[in-house]
């Protein structure tokens, strides 16, 4: 249960800067090189990295070096562990606005 906790703190500790959210998203769509990923950003390649490294101990991501680069892909099991996480308190507030909306019925 720790471990679990741990990962999902990871996830969504990486989740709540716009960089990242950004660089997933972009890397979501298609494989990219850590040049490429840089160049939309007014940022050092080392900060870059820095997120690379958030996102990678996270296991949003995962890197592959091909030649001198390397490239950059988004690994959705990291993500399907949160929404799993996350679907449990979809699930118990639906709950409860069904329950809200029984009682205001009921009492019509």
């Amino acid at each position: 249960m720790v471990e679990y906790a741990l990962n999902l703190d990871s996830i969504f500790g990486s989740l709540a800067d716009p960089t990242r959210r950004d660089i997933l998203r972009r890397v979501a769509q298609t494989e990219l090189s850590i040049g490429d990923i840089a160049k939309p950003y007014n940022l050092t390649l080392a900060a870059i990295s820095k997120h690379l490294r958030v996102l990678e101990t996270a296991q949003l991501i995962t890197k592959h070096r091909r030649g001198k680069q390397q490239f950059v892909q988004a690994s959705p099991e990291a993500l399907h562990e949160a929404n799993k996480y996350l679907q449990n308190y979809q699930k118990l507030w639906d709950e409860r606005f069904n329950n809200l909306e029984q009682l205001l019925s009921s009492e019509k």
